[in-house]
Order: structure tokens, then sequence, then C-alpha cells
């Protein structure tokens, strides 16, 4: 089943009306003695651990610094604990240092089930029922945890259908980039995919523009007319977008840079990119 458009980029403005963005217990005082092993899923902060809360996750428990049980945030943590019969031990900073492995927790850890990896099948049969709203965000081997955590939460922010990613020399859904998604995660699907080209080739297929983020690209991003559906390709820090994930590109987009930085980080153009996608639907 196919999106309802043509396959031919388009290079100015024709309205398309936008549509709704997408959607898709008891506190125990002693210190907890069951430390996850690796294979563990762990949530540090309490904005991730809130958002995995409020989004359905299965929680198997939490840690609470026993020196903020009555702060704002980390008191309404324990009470939707309460109400859905999770564990809550308080415990010393100390024993939080060590559950989050370095990792800023701001008094909050939480154990969890893993959120389970969606396919490009699952992306089809999200983004069919959208039509011309469609943003689909595409990671060409982004290796930093901080950069495809902010990029995750830009993809919220936004409201992109799902972000696609290669399986190799990609960095993994791990905590700490839970935590640079702000909870991000729990709401945006990620898709792994063996071999990126040919996952755009077949996002192509699908009746959607797929745009390459390049320095040297044929059309200043500004230009370029992203209220169809859209599917942004970002390359990371070091190589960018690789030549052949980029000669499968309908089309590639620069961003203007006039200072002497020579370049943006991903996550940074990443969001220069989703947003100019937003500020066009919304002017539609």
């Amino acid at each position: 089943m196919q999106l309802k458009t043509h396959r031919t980029v388009p290079d100015s403005y024709s309205g398309h009306k936008k549509k709704t963005s997408y959607s898709k217990q008891h506190v125990s005082r002693a210190a907890a003695k069951d430390t996850p092993n690796i294979a563990d899923d762990i949530i540090v902060g309490r904005h991730p651990v809130l958002e995995a809360l409020r989004a359905g996750r299965s929680f198997q428990r939490v840690w609470i610094n026993n020196t903020s049980v009555t702060d704002g945030s980390v008191r309404e943590i324990v009470g939707l604990s309460r109400e859905k019969k999770i564990v809550v031990h308080e415990v010393p900073r100390a024993k939080l240092d060590e559950l989050a492995g370095g990792l800023n927790h701001q008094g909050v850890v939480a154990m969890v089930s893993s959120i389970p990896v969606a396919s490009l099948d699952d992306v089809h049969k999200l983004v069919v029922k959208r039509e011309f709203d469609v943003l689909l965000i595409m990671l060409d081997q982004i290796q930093d945890p901080q950069n495809l955590g902010a990029i995750i939460r830009v993809a919220g922010a936004v409201g992109a259908d799902a972000v696609i990613m290669p399986a190799r020399n990609t960095a993994p859904i791990s905590t700490a980039v839970r935590k640079a998604s702000a909870g991000a995660t729990e709401y945006v699907p990620v898709a792994i995919v063996p071999n990126l080209a040919q996952a755009i080739e077949t996002v192509k297929k699908w009746g959607i523009f797929v745009y390459g983020a390049d320095p040297e690209g044929e059309v200043l991003y500004t230009q370029q007319d992203f209220r169809g559906p859209t599917a942004l390709v970002i390359g990371s820090e070091g190589k960018g977008v690789r030549p052949l994930v980029r000669s499968r590109c309908d089309q590639t987009v620069r961003l203007p840079m006039t200072g002497q930085v020579a370049s943006l980080n991903a996550a940074t153009a990443c969001a220069v990119l989703a947003f100019e996608v937003l500020r066009q639907r919304q002017m539609s």
C-alpha cells in the first residue's frame, strides 16, 4: 500500500492541509540489593522516568534519593509508581551513582522492560495512515549516544513518525541515549534496519521524498518544499552521509554556513531541518 502522492520531488510550495501531529506503591527504605546486571534496561533522570511511567512502560523497580522524596517531580514519580504497584526504594545518593553508571540521575533511577525495536514494516503501517504529513528521520551511522538521544528528542518534538537507523556502526539505545532524549524514546518508534541504502529505496516506494543533509547540497534547505511526505537523512559528524546513501536520496539540501565553524553536530543539523519541515507545514 502506497501513500497518495507522486514521485516527483517538489521544488515549490503547494499547500497541503496540516493534519494532527503524530501520536503514537509502596516505598521501601531498605537499600535495594537487587542491582541490575548488564542485560537490564535502566532509565536515569526525573523526566525520562516520569515519561516512561506515563507511557505505560513495564517497570521492575524504582530507586530514589532518600533526601529528595518530597520534591515535586519525585513525589509525582512515587505517586504514579504506587498507582501501578511498582516498588520504590529510598537509597543514598552513592547507590544511585552506582546504578546510573556515572550519568546525571537527578536522584531517580528505574529498572524497566526493554522497548521493542520496530521494523520497517512497523513503520510502513504507521505512515500509510498519514498520507501527506509523514516525516521520517533516517540516520547514517550516528555513533555518539548524546547526539542520537538528542535527535530522538527532536523527532518527538516535531511529531516525526519514526527514526530509522542501521544496525551496524550506530549507537545502541542505551541508558545514555534515553537520558539525552529526555523521555522521547518512550514515544518515538525506532526501527533498526540491516542496510540504510536499501531502506531508503523501500521508503521511496511508499511515495516518500528522501532528502539528504549535505554541506554541498543541491538546494538551500529553506528553498526546498518539505510539505509532502518527507524523510530526512542525517549523517555522522565525522563522515556525514556516506556516498552510497547520498546517491539514493531524491535531493540533497544544505544549511548556510558563514562563520568560522565549518559544520554543526548531527543533532543540531537535524533540529534545523526538522523544524523547517514543521514550519512549512504549519504555514500551509
